[in-house]
């Protein structure tokens, strides 16, 4: 029996995930404070990026088929999709050619803004989830090129500060976005305002909802204004985090007794959240400490 495409996601998330803790150790151990999570920025971008990536190269949700239909070759992007997030995903594990490859890895969700997201947004313009997969994206985008700033800091100096701006104002836009969706429906699950509800086994599903958007909205606020910038973004990584494991993982392991297109789906919902962690704790990374 040939292993599913939801082994070969995990077990390139597992892979990644045992070389990120290895190579990062000491910069774990050295860190104190909100540091200690914000050093973890990296590896849980470099997670997810490698468990999305078996997707690309076949499957029963059919990455290829959201390929615009006037692309050339529809066949060859999604499987070249799938070699740049390992190939990014390698890159920020071993800390080499990062710039070259989170510059790369923004512009490549900036395209998926502006190719499949915007085309969405025009044509339904009142649905809330288009947004959020639109600013779900954004987000990715943003986190990408924080990390781009950061290393480019030294040889553009200018450059890399417009671009740590406009990155923090991105993220805090999205951020209140999602904010006012959880107070609006505090009855779908916390992290990505999508289609997804908290389940019924989670004590109080509503306040959790109210939880993530009163965090969400006040880091998305401070993050708009510069005050304290560095912890706002750092929270909304602490968040993200802790949903990534006290309820996505509990979602995932729960979906075994399902069907594979439903099992892939709550992987996806672990690693979207656990990559919108990274995102938020790449920006923290690339803030200066002087903005706490």
């Amino acid at each position: 029996m040939q292993p599913s495409i939801n082994f070969w996601m995990c077990f390139a998330g597992l892979i990644y995930l045992i070389f990120g803790v290895f190579l990062f150790r000491k910069d774990i151990g050295a860190a104190r404070g909100w540091d200690k999570l914000i050093v973890l920025n990296g590896i849980w971008i470099a997670v997810s990026l490698a468990v999305f990536a078996p997707e690309h190269f076949g499957g029963p949700m059919h990455v290829s088929d959201i390929v615009p239909s006037w692309m050339p070759a529809r066949w060859f992007w999604a499987p070249f999709v799938g070699c740049a997030l390992l190939a990014a995903a390698a890159s920020l594990i071993a800390r080499k050619f990062e710039l070259v490859s989170t510059a790369l890895l923004g512009l490549m969700f900036f395209l998926f803004v502006c190719m499949l997201h915007i085309p969405a947004l025009l044509a339904s313009p009142g649905n809330r989830f288009v947004w959020a997969y639109a600013l779900r994206d954004s987000t990715f985008c943003a986190g990408a090129w924080a990390l781009a700033g950061l290393h480019s800091r030294v040889a553009r100096p200018e450059l890399s500060k417009w671009t740590i701006v406009s990155c923090r104002l991105v993220i805090g836009v999205a951020a209140i976005y999602f904010a006012v969706q959880h107070f609006l429906h505090p009855e779908f699950a916390p992290g990505f305002p999508l289609e997804l509800k908290t389940p019924g086994w989670v004590p109080v599903p509503w306040l959790w909802g109210y939880l993530a958007g009163a965090i969400l909205l006040t880091s998305g606020v401070f993050l708009i204004v510069n005050k304290k910038s560095r912890m706002a973004a750092a929270a909304l990584g602490a968040l993200m985090t802790a949903l990534t494991l006290l309820l996505y993982v509990p979602i995932w392991i729960l979906a075994h007794a399902g069907s594979t297109p439903e099992i892939m789906e709550a992987i996806n919902y672990v690693f979207d959240t656990l990559l919108y962690a990274g995102a938020a704790l790449a920006l923290a990374a690339a803030l200066p400490r002087e903005a706490d």
